[in-house]
């Protein structure tokens, strides 16, 4: 037993020397680029700058606002205006989902203790292991599907559950979809009007985004009343 003690105690200091050594190596990106995340002229200016090397720099960028917690929503819409409708969806799906599994391992490996003092709810924990345990990839579906959950918490949250990361990281590749293509549209969108195309495809992108926010509640008053 002592042991095991040891044992569990040795794993925890090779995490947090590990997460540390991780953290010293991102330190220069993360002071150097990160800031751009909430200048949304200045993180236009800085993608288009870099030409073809500008849609990788996108995806980074997306991975380490996940990975640290800072909300990806500026950078889908920034998304639309540099790379359109299509690509600008894409892009941001593959950058907001590596870095949903990044926090996702980074929650289960390497800040266990951190993540756990992060989530003071525990019974939203309960809630999430029993979900888990019993539908794992239609669970992880449903919690992605409504674009005003908290994406980053949830990542976390999932890292604390036996989930396996393959249904996790299926479930939010597809679940996050919608929200991805309608946070896109509004950054298309706004940017046309702001060059005089009229404003009507920016009032339907809006409205897409909040029927796809409250879909989840209609469908539980539905159930509820069933």
């Amino acid at each position: 037993m002592l042991e095991g003690g040891l044992r569990h105690r040795q794993v925890k200091g090779h995490r947090r020397l590990l997460a540390g050594v991780i953290g010293v190596l991102l330190l220069p990106f993360v002071l150097k680029y990160v800031p751009l995340l909430f200048d949304q002229m200045h993180l236009v200016e800085f993608v288009a700058s870099h030409g073809l090397w500008g849609s990788i720099i996108f995806i980074l960028l997306h991975i380490a606002a996940t990975v640290l917690g800072v909300p990806g929503v500026i950078l889908t819409i920034v998304g639309g205006v540099l790379f359109g409708l299509i690509w600008g969806s894409a892009l941001s799906l593959i950058g907001a989902t590596l870095g949903a599994m990044g926090a996702f391992w980074m929650a289960r490996y390497l800040l266990l203790d951190w993540a756990q003092r992060r989530v003071r709810d525990r019974k939203l924990l309960c809630s999430f292991n029993q979900a888990v345990l019993r539908h794992p990839f239609s669970f992880v579906l449903i919690v992605r599907f409504a674009p005003i959950s908290p994406f980053n918490l949830v990542n976390f949250l999932f890292g604390m559950t036996p989930i396996h990361w393959f249904p996790y990281s299926l479930g939010t590749l597809i679940g996050i979809i919608p929200g991805v293509i309608a946070y896109t549209w509004i950054g298309v969108a706004g940017n046309d009007a702001m060059h005089g195309k009229g404003p009507l495809p920016l009032v339907l992108a809006c409205t897409c985004l909040a029927v796809l926010s409250a879909m989840p509640l209609l469908l539980r008053r539905k159930r509820s009343l069933t």
